[in-house]
């Protein structure tokens, strides 16, 4: 009988063993083939009428900000859950203001524009963000967590935070015409280790 209960035993914990190993090659091969790319974020449009040379000086006392940010979604399988955006403004000396985009969801491969109208900002503020040449150089931030739908499930939440600068010419608006893009300030290689540790943590639950 000690013998059969042995026997038991050690074919339980083969058992175990298989789950847990067949499990591991199984979550190791959906992460390498479903593991996601954070969304690409860049700065389409961006203006100020108070900077505006060329407008009479009762329209240049608008100091309202202008813009338009663009999401970008470059997974082929996973869709993209936006938490509430987070926009702040700022130059080289102080904040200006913020602004928050609301939550939203973004298909596989796809792109999303969004524009805001930020409140009037300080117009002493806005002036002494002008350089001697002319041109006035402001930042803009970017701050959310996003979750990723991989098929049947959705992932933790991931942080993303990345900004421009925003370098705005006589006319008002952005100086360069093609989109500028925001740069990452965290990192990918811990999301895609936390993505992996993810995909087998919901495969067990799965199973």
């Amino acid at each position: 009988m000690d013998q059969d209960r042995d026997h038991g035993g050690r074919n339980c914990c083969s058992c175990c063993f298989s789950f847990i190993f067949t499990a591991g090659l199984t979550s190791l091969f959906l992460w390498l083939s479903l593991r996601p790319d954070k969304p690409k974020c860049s700065i389409e449009y961006f203006y100020l009428p108070a900077l505006n040379k060329s407008l009479d000086p009762h329209s240049r006392q608008n100091t309202t900000l202008n813009f338009m940010v663009r999401f970008e979604n470059p997974n082929k399988d996973q869709g993209i859950y936006y938490d509430d955006v987070h926009l702040s403004f700022s130059t080289n000396s102080s904040s200006l203001v913020n602004y928050t985009v609301p939550r939203f969801y973004q298909g596989h491969k796809k792109k999303a524009k969004k524009r805001g109208q930020t409140l009037p900002l300080n117009n002493r503020t806005v002036l002494r963000a002008v350089l001697p040449n002319g041109s006035a150089v402001f930042r803009m931030d970017l701050k959310t967590q996003v979750r990723f739908k991989i098929v049947f499930w959705k992932t933790k939440r991931y942080g993303v935070e990345v900004g421009a600068d925003v370098e705005v010419n006589g006319e008002g608006g952005k100086a360069h015409k093609k989109g500028i893009k925001m740069k990452k300030s965290d990192s990918s290689t811990r999301l895609r280790c936390c993505f992996f540790i993810s995909v087998l943590m919901n495969l067990v639950v799965f199973l």
